[in-house]
């Protein structure tokens, strides 16, 4: 017997975790960027990542098909990211700092970490598919990452 899907939310809820906006440019040259906060590593050796994505999600076939992709870590002061990149707006990149990565990929600027990625699989996950990619290059800079648990924002205190 299965839990309820509120149970199950719930639960996991009670798991802080950071946050990430997952960008990518499909085959049209369109850019693309979501938040995603089901993002854990794989392997160190080679070094790979993944990344979940609701299949509804209207940049899911991006994802799909686009072979590159960048996780970026947000900082403690990217909230607005967040909001900004879970909205339904059309243009996401239209007043974001980004420059572009491998493929013309956006990288977000003032993320924490820059995660850029070459799709190696994918995996059904239920509602969700499980993209897999392997790190190609990262950037790290400095700083606190932006926090969630229990449905809101929270920064690292030390």
């Amino acid at each position: 017997m299965s839990i309820s899907t509120e149970e199950f939310r719930a639960a996991l809820s009670r798991f802080p975790s950071g946050v990430t906006v997952v960008t990518t440019k499909d085959k049209a040259g369109r850019l693309h960027g979501i938040t995603v906060s089901a993002f854990c590593s794989v392997s160190l050796e080679p070094p790979m990542i993944l990344v979940c994505i609701d299949k509804t999600t209207g940049s899911h076939p991006a994802f799909e098909f686009g072979g590159t992709f960048v996780v970026n870590v947000l900082n403690e002061e990217q909230s607005h990211y967040s909001n900004h990149f879970a909205s339904l707006i059309a243009d996401k990149f239209g007043d974001i700092n980004y420059s572009e990565g491998l493929n013309g990929v956006p990288i977000l600027e003032d993320a924490l970490v820059n995660l850029q990625c070459r799709l190696v699989y994918n995996h059904e996950g239920g509602d969700h598919t499980i993209f897999v990619g392997e790190i190609l290059e990262a950037i790290v800079k400095d700083g606190k990452p932006l926090l969630y648990f229990q449905g809101n924002y929270r920064k690292l205190e030390d």
